[in-house]
């Protein structure tokens, strides 16, 4: 390798190219919660057992971190913290959208301005055309824009304002990387700490009851009725007052501070509803049943004078005298019972509130029965439930109870509890059946606070924080879980409790009565050796040597609930015991007599075969007095003695017992007991045999035993295990490398260690009841590995039995305790991971390295072949390779020997090694860590750290899993196999990423290249294997040191050598070729660059793998790959060491290969410009929006829009130019991301360098750069905070991008299912979160799903801050693109190839100036865009016309923006365009034309702009043109003055269509009258054609959308038929007469007007073949939308010819496809197509202006009801004129105005339908031909002649009104006027006629259809034959043909009926005969009903149809004249006699 220069070294240096101190270990002291750690009590020598627990409780944990971690660590870890204030150095942005949507007032102000005019000005109104613009003020001028500089210049002055102001990071701007790719962020394992559930915490306020005459004593505790258990400790207090307190001072020794607690912490880890706090109430003993001494408190009242006063004083002092005589008994009293439900919201709350309801009704408060019920409930109510377990955020409750229960005697056992607590659940019923006592409780309930001053732990030690001024403590109550807790023990406790149950003394002399037991610790037989060490209760001592237990009066088989709670000693001996006393206690002071009598005794021994008992005993009783030595048996087989023992019942169990454990050093269980008991009888001196359970272990069994012990492990039950875990795991992995020496023999425990912990790691990893991480770890393992494990104790060598040193030694030497004080414990401890790493070759040179690196690619794989078991037995006998070390080193290595286990173990221990490899490979890694530490070898080379043999084992454990994760992915189910695959391949690279920092490069790159090799070997699915691959590079690619692993540095050798080539320089040809190769490679990922840059090169070849296929599921790995890339450069981006320009530059080249990517994969990208469509601000006349509904616009018909004319542009494959990709296309967030990365490196490049490569690129390539940037430009375009604020605009975006990914999915043909199932993954929300959009990959176990929905959370300030960040990024982004134009501008020119790039780089500016930008970017890109007018002038007017009027027509738009500098900017740009287009060409007609459309189609689509401030700007260009100097001679000022005045007319046009914005078809009429208004100017009136396209399109307006551009299709076919003859083309507008017959107003008005070659005229793009085609597809497409699917066809007709002639044969493709689409549709659709509905709407009244009397025919949407169009123009009209002035007339009779009020409004709506004569009908067969192109309407009006609507039959006339329009629909508008109205009127007769006529049709249809529908056959029949239909045929003949009309003239008619009926009579026999064959059985009485009635009818009618008239059948001279008089005058005659008669 080539030295490095200086600077080079210097940077290498400078990011720490692996620092010295990289490793560090830190023992990091355990939080405990208490101020000391809990211990056991000093003085006592432990047992091993015991102190190996509490060591592993207090020792300090053990955290393996890397310093520079965390540096350049994925920017997620970062963002938490440098990135919060971060918002605070940016700049605000301005964007106009914004500061429209913030003030609207602008709007108002409009107007306003004006009216400051000169009086006499202000009096015309705004509209008029003549309002003058001098009369403006000029917005100030841009001074130096007249100025002569040279262009040069100019684009230096530009590029120094572009550079200055820039934000340094790209990266920081963007959002960041999904987490959920982010696979490289390792969880840190929560710490190890004590399990706390749901704390509450209960304070006891006020307890009393009516009278106060004794000291009364709570006891509080937790149950669980559904589970039937104690949930809890009892908590003790008493509220007495000081002078009832005194009773019991005699029997009070001391009282502790600690025993006065009135508020308890309980913990609830399985919240339910059925959990009640109970509350026991006990009194001193005194003489009675309980009954008897609740009396008085039943009747009596404090409150009550006289008698009951002294009675209460009686009552004290007899309790006074109790208290002073038994004080010390106690006896039970009342309880009260507490539902919790409500401060845990459980889903299934049992809620009784209708009894409640019922409840409350009754009584006042004071009713005691119903009271308690309703505290209860209340109290149930009063809380919201809302709040999630398992957090209790409930409120803070007080609640008052006035209700106790008395105890019964004989219900005290828990049982019987659980009894009344269930009924209490049920109802109320339990007061009915035990008496209550009134009373007052009041308690408060709250959640517990994180921190409670002055609190204790269930072992009375204080809590963190201890306050130093104290009173009342709080206590913490220790919770006994219902279910199995999964947490390991990490605090000393020791703690059992006794709860005698129940004796039956039924059977003993009658002395037992009034029964107590004493309990008792003991330590030995002596009655002085009872332990002070049972907790005592409220107000008394903390420790007491004894209790006594409540006493039942006369009793003599009591239940018992009482509770003791003993601390035990942490060495328990044979001689422990629990002592049971009973005595009987006289309640009456007799003479001489004790208080009390003994009754007898019983024992339970503490241990058990040296286990602690516990469960449930029943014990017999020793009357009398103890046997001699009775402790070392238990009380049931006690030998025989002299005396002989007395027992109750003869040595019959008579006292029931249960005492429970709680400890976190006796296992209690028996797998794990024989266990401990073995290891530690290797580590101590014991005698053998010992005693394990009841077996007998010799020295010589040992071994077997043991290894026996080590299997069982995992068959104990997973509780404890887990409990123990810590301690388990400790030990095994001693024995793993400890050979012991037992009875003489060296034993091997390593492989039985391994594999008990391979068994215990599987069954944690298996359990249900245990979480993982989201990288599949068992979250208790993690732990351990992360902060508990450590080496095992290398200097416990061998346990020599016999001989080895004192426990406390080994203790001292265990730990170095001191160590932490040493070590800042800081932030980094909390984001590091578990890492250990080294320091590498720093004192190897730098070249060293290098070739390390470059060995990589030529090394040969290792061989494994050698025999593995003859290393297993050197092992424990021979040193390993390693430099000799301080310290004695031991046998085994603990590394090693893992590391061989790993690979030597076989069958299922195998599978679940590399099942759970994580956690092996994280124990190597932290045991690694250690041993480097400890050895201090950390300065020598890292090759020679390990032994070769290690290594060799670390190839063959990386090939082995890497062929497992390839055999899972090969498995054909694959769901569950690959995730487990993804798994085990994360924690492969992160062993290899940990390894980098420990090992030798070269040997840890060697592995990854085998890794990616083998992968790809065994893996067919390449989709599949790139993401395996993919994330395992994304994860080392993480590592701190990832820049110097890949030799960053090492680029400059190739780049050219001069430090910054002047433009001069670079362009001259001193760049020899072979340089200009080298730059064109440096671009391209080859060979070279993978061997210097090894992983980055690996992680490229990744995703151009990726990006080049197209296999099933692809995408997602397209995502994951593009993510990876992004998150390393925001990774860079956010380190503090790659700060430096010179750095990023470097940094930069190391990525240049991805630009090649890039550009490669162009035609893959997610098209921006397409599937957004783009609503609001100023994106106007764009050709890609040409439509609202953008995403709808077929690609093509972009394309020829886009005036891509046939002969394409030499641009390569032009983005638009390939409307089906071959490729899978990027999704939007993917394409987002690399788009991003695309510009980082532009931004970070040395730009001389990108300049030079430029340069030499051929055109082809340099059009993809263009196209790569245009679409970034949509890309990036700023959503604005509208887009945060508004979460529909989002949910748009969603569908959009969802509708995108479906097509996707479409064009790839992946299955419709897979789609579905992606889908149903995706959240809600906000797209910009990359990747959430590309279906998540379905985690449960990952919390942070709820991001997705943070969106409607969100504050404001945080929406500020987000658009602030987004508005910097917007801006950010477009100015690296205007700096990459820049780039090629001047690159290319210099290379003077400029011909065919101008246009791509103006298509580039002009598409970024239609997003919406900031100002600071339209600033430099119009100083841009002046640049090259004042360069390229001349070009740009001649080449790019199209490019030139898009120009144009944005600059326009700017023009009116709102914001001063931006209008500042446009107007100088606007006038410079002028000016040069006029010194070229002398004759500006040409900007002049685009500039009048441009402002046509401005006005036309944007509803918001505003015509104030393109006034403005107007006056602004016009002062441009008086002050510049060098004009004045020519007519150019005045040719500018006209042109303004001609946009200033056009503009009074846009405020009328203002006035109209609400009326869409005023509107449409108005924008109607200014198309027809150019009727002489070709190209505006195509643009105002257009707008009312979109208008309509709007609207939804499909129909009359499609003609709008029919017309304008026919306008310039007109044009293109006058330029050249082609006879492909149509011949003008007549061609188009089959779409419309309204097409031909398009015909060119005379030649005169329109000559084609006049400059300017017709020069828009649309003008050309391309243009007529892209306008017809586009109406094709509207017409299909619009469901008119015959005119599809008619328009492709025009255009198959013209593609035929181009030889399009992929657009005729196409369009033949979407005939037939059409053709199918036609077909499947069939009757059911809808059409529209047509309305005659009349106005009426002076109040609408130009309307007043005017008639139009409305054209509404199909199935439109009348009272639809009538609300909502009754609803428009009533906002303009107020709703009393507009009346909708309801008739449709003819409206007289004389009758009207003249100051209302009239509407009068009617039906009507479309009218055809008889010959029309002959041509008009189908559905849709009698729905389209109509201009005949009819709508009849009944009437009689008395003037009412509706009469007899006889006198029933009809007006049937023709109306004609003046177009025929559809039309360019919905609404067209009448132009012609004709009315003729039906007699009577005429009436009945037609009537008949349709009866009888209606008839035949329903019996000839096909299939025959025999219910509506059956509705017709009915209809016709029924007997009692009204006005039915019968009526009718007998109206009219009863008897032959006196009137000669109404024969015919009466003729006519006649035969009518006899058709009808005719039919209706055919549909009865028809309805006969569809009958089913049961309606064949209906059927002979039909017949019957219709043999009846017939019957009636035949004499009626018989009779002809003879008159008729005479032969007649004059017929024909006398028809035709009567056609032609007998409607006239008779309206003139109607009119006389009236």
């Amino acid at each position: 390798m080539t030295q490095l220069n200086n600077l080079d070294s210097e940077l290498a240096h400078e990011l720490g190219d692996f620092p010295e101190d990289d490793l560090d270990i830190v023992f990091t002291p355990k939080e405990c919660r208490t101020l000391q750690p809990s211990m056991p009590e000093d003085g006592v020598e432990l047992d091993s057992h015991v102190r190996d627990c509490v060591q592993t409780y207090i020792r300090e944990w053990l955290i393996v971190n890397r310093k520079n971690q965390g540096n350049s660590d994925t920017c997620s870890l970062k963002n938490k913290g440098s990135r919060k204030d971060f918002h605070k150095t940016l700049q605000k942005q301005t964007f106009e959208s914004e500061t429209l949507d913030s003030s609207d007032t602008s709007f108002q102000a409009g107007p306003k301005h004006v009216q400051v005019l000169p009086e006499d000005a202000s009096r015309t109104t705004l509209t008029s055309s003549d309002f003058d613009l001098r009369s403006l003020q000029p917005d100030p001028r841009l001074e130096n824009l007249l100025r002569h500089v040279s262009a040069e210049e100019f684009e230096r002055q530009n590029e120094e304002a572009r550079r200055t102001n820039r934000h340094a990071e790209l990266l920081a701007l963007y959002p960041s990387v999904d987490e959920e790719d982010a696979v490289e962020i390792r969880p840190v394992p929560d710490r190890p700490k004590e399990h706390l559930g749901n704390r509450i915490l209960v304070k006891l306020q006020t307890l009393k009851f009516d009278i106060e005459i004794e000291p009364l004593f709570a006891c509080i505790a937790l149950y669980d009725i559904k589970e039937r258990k104690k949930i809890s400790e009892n908590f003790h207090c008493d509220l007495n007052p000081d002078s009832l307190r005194g009773f019991l001072r005699s029997h009070t020794p001391s009282i502790d501070l600690s025993t006065q607690a009135r508020s308890a912490v309980f913990s609830v880890t399985y919240p339910s509803s059925d959990i009640y706090l109970v509350i026991k109430i006990e009194k001193v003993l005194q003489q009675g049943e309980i009954g008897d001494c609740a009396e008085p408190y039943m009747v009596l009242k404090e409150s009550e004078a006289g008698k009951t006063k002294e009675k209460i004083e009686k009552l004290k002092a007899q309790a006074e005298s109790f208290c002073q005589r038994l004080g010390k008994y106690r006896m039970p009293f009342a309880w009260i019972p507490i539902s919790l439900t409500n401060f845990f919201n459980v889903s299934t709350l049992e809620r009784e509130v209708p009894e409640a309801e019922g409840l409350n009704g009754k009584g006042s408060i004071s009713d005691k029965r119903t009271t308690l019920l309703q505290a209860r409930r209340l109290s149930e109510r009063s809380l919201s439930s809302e709040d999630s377990y398992p957090v209790p955020n409930f409120k803070t409750v007080s609640l008052t109870l006035n209700t106790f229960f008395k105890q019964e005697g004989d219900r005290l056992s828990d049982e019987d509890l659980f009894k009344f607590l269930a009924d209490f659940k049920r109802s109320s019923s339990l007061q009915r059946r035990i008496k209550t006592l009134p009373g007052t409780l009041k308690v408060e309930i709250s959640p517990a606070p994180e921190s409670l001053g002055y609190c204790l732990t269930p072992e009375l030690l204080p809590v963190k924080p201890f306050p130093e001024n104290r009173n009342r403590p709080h206590k913490e109550i220790l919770e006994f879980p219902i279910r199995e807790v999964y947490v390991p023990h990490t605090i000393y406790r020791n703690l059992l409790y006794v709860y005698p149950q129940r004796l039956n003394f039924a059977n003993r002399p009658a002395s037992a009565r009034n029964i107590t037991i004493k309990i008792q610790f003991m330590c030995g037989e002596d009655p002085t050796c009872a332990m002070p060490i049972i907790f005592g209760k409220s107000s008394g001592p903390e420790f007491v040597q004894e209790i006594y237990t409540a006493i039942t009066y006369h009793n003599k088989s009591p239940d018992f609930y009482e509770e003791v709670k003993i601390k035990l000693p942490a060495k328990l001996t044979e001689k422990h015991h629990l002592l049971f006393t009973f005595y009987h206690i006289s309640c009456q002071p007799k003479q001489g007599a004790s208080v009390e009598t003994l009754l007898g005794y019983t024992w339970l021994p503490i241990l058990l075969n040296d286990r602690l008992q516990t469960g449930h005993y029943c014990l017999p009783v020793a009357l009398d007095k103890l046997p001699v030595h009775y402790s070392i048996h238990s009380p049931e087989k006690v030998p025989s003695q002299t005396p002989p023992v007395k027992w109750v019942e003869g040595h019959k169990g008579v006292f029931n017992v249960e005492v429970q454990a709680v400890s976190s050093v006796h296992t209690q269980d028996n797998h794990l007991e024989k266990f401990f008991t073995l290891c530690h009888s290797l580590e101590s001196q014991v005698t053998f045999p010992i005693r394990v359970m009841d077996q007998k272990i010799t020295e010589a069994t040992l071994e077997h035993e043991l290894k026996l012990s080590i299997i069982c492990l995992n068959s104990s039950r997973l509780e404890p295990l887990v409990l123990f875990l810590h301690l388990v795991l400790d030990k095994l992995f001693q024995l793993a490398v400890q050979p012991m020496v037992i009875a003489g023999q060296t034993a091997n425990f390593s492989q039985f260690a391994f594999e008990s912990v391979v068994a215990i790691v599987n069954s944690l990893h298996n359990s249900k009841d245990l979480s993982k991480d989201q990288h599949g770890r068992n979250c208790l393992l993690a732990s351990y590995v992360y902060y508990v494990f450590r080496l095992p104790d290398p200097q416990r060598e061998v346990a020599k039995l016999g001989a080895g040193s004192s426990a406390i030694l080994t203790e001292s030497r265990y730990y170095t305790f001191g160590r932490t004080s040493a070590v800042s414990v800081g932030n980094k401890l909390l984001q590091s991971r578990v890492i250990s790493c080294s320091n590498p070759d720093i004192t190897v040179t730098q070249s060293a390295t290098d070739e390390e690196v470059k060995n990589i690619m030529s090394s040969k794989p290792v061989d494994h072949s050698s025999n593995r078991m003859s290393f297993y037995v050197e092992a424990t006998n021979d040193t390993t390779n390693v430099c000799a070390s301080p310290r004695p080193s031991s046998k085994k290595h603990f590394h090693e020997e893992l590391a061989l286990q790993m690979v030597v173990s076989t069958g299922m221990v195998r599978e679940a090694v590399f099942k759970y490899a994580w956690f092996f490979f994280e124990l190597l890694i932290k045991s690694m860590a250690q041993y480097v530490h400890n050895i201090e070898k950390q300065d020598n080379p890292r090759r020679s750290r390990f032994s070769d043999r290690f290594k060799d084992d670390i190839t063959t454990i990386v090939s082995v899993v890497t062929s497992e994760i390839a055999a899972l992915l090969v498995k054909p189910q694959p769901q569950k196999e690959s995730e487990q695959a993804e798994k085990i391949n994360i924690s492969l690279a992160f062993f290899l990423y940990d390894l980098l920092s420990l090992m030798d490069r070269g040997f840890v790159f060697n592995l990854i290249k085998h890794y990616c090799n083998q992968l790809s070997n065994k893996l067919n699915s390449l989709s599949t294997l790139i993401s395996m691959r993919l994330e395992f590079l994304r994860i080392l690619c993480s590592h701190e040191h990832y820049l110097n692993l890949n030799l960053f540095f090492m680029t400059s050798a190739s780049a050219p050598a001069s430090p910054s080539p002047s433009l001069s320089s670079q362009n001259s040809s001193s760049c020899s070729s072979f340089q200009d190769q080298k730059i064109a490679s440096m671009f391209d990922l080859s060979s070279e660059y993978r061997q210097q840059h090894f992983l980055t090169g690996l992680l490229f070849t990744e995703l151009a793998a990726a990006l080049d296929t197209d296999s099933e599921g692809i995408s997602k790995v397209q995502r994951k790959a593009v993510s990876a890339i992004l998150s390393l450069l925001s990774s860079h981006d956010l380190d503090p060491r790659c700060s430096k320009k010179e750095v990023k530059i470097k940094i930069a080249a190391l990525y240049l290969p991805l630009v090649g990517i890039i550009l490669d994969s162009l035609s893959q990208l997610h098209d921006f410009t397409i599937s957004d469509a783009r609503g609001g601000k100023g994106r106007t006349g764009n050709p890609e929006e040409e439509q609202e509904s953008a995403g709808a616009i077929n690609q093509n018909v972009a394309l020829a829009i886009a005036g891509n004319q046939f002969n394409l542009r030499s641009s390569g494959i032009s983005v638009m130019s390939q409307p089906y990709r071959q490729n899978a296309t990027l999704g939007p967030d993917t394409s987002r991301n690399l788009l991003i990365c695309f510009l980082w490196i532009m931004k970070n490049a040395d730009q001389n360098l990108i300049q030079k490569w430029i340069a030499d690129l051929p055109s082809m390539q340099l059009n993809r750069i263009l196209d790569l940037l245009f679409i970034c430009v949509s890309c990036f375009e700023y959503k604005g905070k509208q887009s945060s604020d508004k979460v529909s605009t989002q949910a748009l975006q969603k569908s959009r991008d969802v509708k995108a990914r479906l097509e996707e999915a479409l064009l790839r043909g992946e299955g419709a299912r897979g789609e579905m199932m992606k889908r149903c993954r995706i959240p809600a929300g906000n797209d910009r979160s990359a990747g959430l959009n590309e279906n998540l990959r379905w985690r449960k176990e990952q919390t942070h799903w709820r991001q997705a929905n943070e969106r409607q959370d969100k504050t404001k300030a945080e929406l500020d801050q987000e658009a602030l960040i987004s508005g910097n990024l917007a801006t950010e982004a477009n100015l690296i693109i205007l700096d990459m134009q820049e780039n090629i501008i001047q690159a290319s020119f210099a290379a003077e190839c400029r011909d065919n790039l101008l246009g791509g780089v103006l298509k580039v500016l002009v598409n970024s100036l239609g997003c919406d930008q900031s100002t600071t970017y339209l600033t430099h890109c119009f100083g841009t865009l002046r640049a090259l007018i004042a360069k390229f002038g001349d070009f740009l007017f001649e080449e790019e016309v199209e490019q030139c009027a898009d120009l144009c027509q944005r600059v326009l738009h700017h023009c009116s923006s709102s914001i001063d500098i931006t209008r500042t900017q446009a107007c100088a740009t606007l006038y410079l365009l002028m000016r040069y287009s006029f010194s070229s060409t002398s004759n500006f007609a040409r900007v002049k034309m685009q500039v009048t459309m441009s402002l046509a189609s401005l006005v036309g689509k944007s509803p918001e702009f505003n015509e104030e401030f393109l006034r403005r700007s107007l006056r602004t260009i016009l002062a441009y043109a008086e002050e510049d100097a060098d004009m004045q001679p020519t007519p150019f000022p005045a040719q500018v003055e006209e042109l303004l005045c001609n946009l200033n007319s056009i503009l009074s046009d846009t405020v009328k269509m203002r006035e109209f914005q609400e009326d869409p078809e005023m509107l449409m009429d108005l924008m109607y009258r200014i198309a027809k208004g150019y009727q002489t100017s070709p190209d505006l009136r195509l643009t105002w054609l257009q707008n009312m396209a979109e208008k309509h399109t709007k609207r939804k307006c499909y129909t009359e959308a499609a003609m709008c551009l029919v017309h304008a299709a026919a306008l310039v076919a007109e044009y293109l038929s006058m330029l050249e003859d082609r006879n492909y083309l149509p011949v003008g507008s007549v061609t188009f007469q089959n779409i419309s017959s309204n097409v031909l107003e398009e015909s060119a008005v005379s030649d005169d007007i329109l000559s084609p070659d006049e400059d300017g005229i017709c020069s828009g793009r649309y003008f050309s073949e391309s243009g007529l085609v892209g306008l017809l597809e586009q109406a094709a497409e509207l017409f299909g939308t619009g469901g008119l699917y015959e005119t599809v066809n008619e328009v492709y007709k025009i255009v198959i010819p013209i593609l035929e002639a181009h030889r399009d044969f992929r657009k005729l493709t196409l369009t033949h496809s979407k005939l037939q689409k059409a053709f199918d549709s036609i077909i499947n659709k069939g009757q059911k197509r809808m059409f529209g509905t047509y309305f005659r709407v009349g106005f009426y009244g002076s109040k609408f202006g130009d309307l007043d009397e005017q008639e139009f025919v409305y054209k509404e949407p199909a199935i439109t009801k009348l009272p639809e169009i009538s609300h909502r123009l009754e609803g428009f009209y009533g906002q303009c004129f107020g709703e009393d002035a507009v009346e909708v007339i309801k008739d449709s009779t003819p409206v007289d105005k004389r009758k009207l009020d003249p100051n209302k409004a009239y509407i009068q709506i009617t039906f009507v339908e479309p009218y055809f004569d008889e010959y029309e009908m002959k041509d008009r067969i189908t559905y849709f031909e009698k729905n389209f192109n109509l201009c005949r309407f009819m709508y009849t009006t009944p009437f009689t002649m008395d003037g009412r609507p509706r009469g007899e039959l006889s006198e029933q006339y009809k007006r049937n009104t023709i109306l004609t329009t003046m177009h025929a629909f559809p039309y360019i508008k919905t609404r067209i006027n009448v132009i012609q109205k004709e009315e003729f009127i039906l007699t009577p007769i005429e009436v009945a006629i037609e009537d008949m006529q349709k009866k009888t049709q209606e008839l035949t249809a329903a019996t000839n259809q096909e299939p025959p529908d025999a219910k509506m056959l059956q509705m017709v029949l009915q209809g016709s034959v029924g007997a009692t239909v009204n006005q039915g045929p019968l009526e009718v003949a007998q109206v009219f043909l009863a008897e032959i009309p006196a009137d000669p003239k109404l024969y015919r008619h009466h003729n006519k009926l006649r035969l009518c009926f006899k058709e009808f009579i005719m039919r209706c026999g055919e549909a009865v005969e028809k309805n006969k064959r569809l009958i089913t059985a049961d309606q064949r009485e209906y059927q002979q009903e039909l017949r019957k009635n219709y043999g009846k009818l017939k019957e009636s009618l035949r004499p009626m149809i018989e009779r002809k008239i003879p008159e008729l059948y005479k032969p007649v001279v004059k017929v024909h004249s006398t028809r035709d008089s009567f056609h032609n005058q007998s409607f006239r005659k008779y309206e003139a006699q109607t009119s006389q008669s009236t």
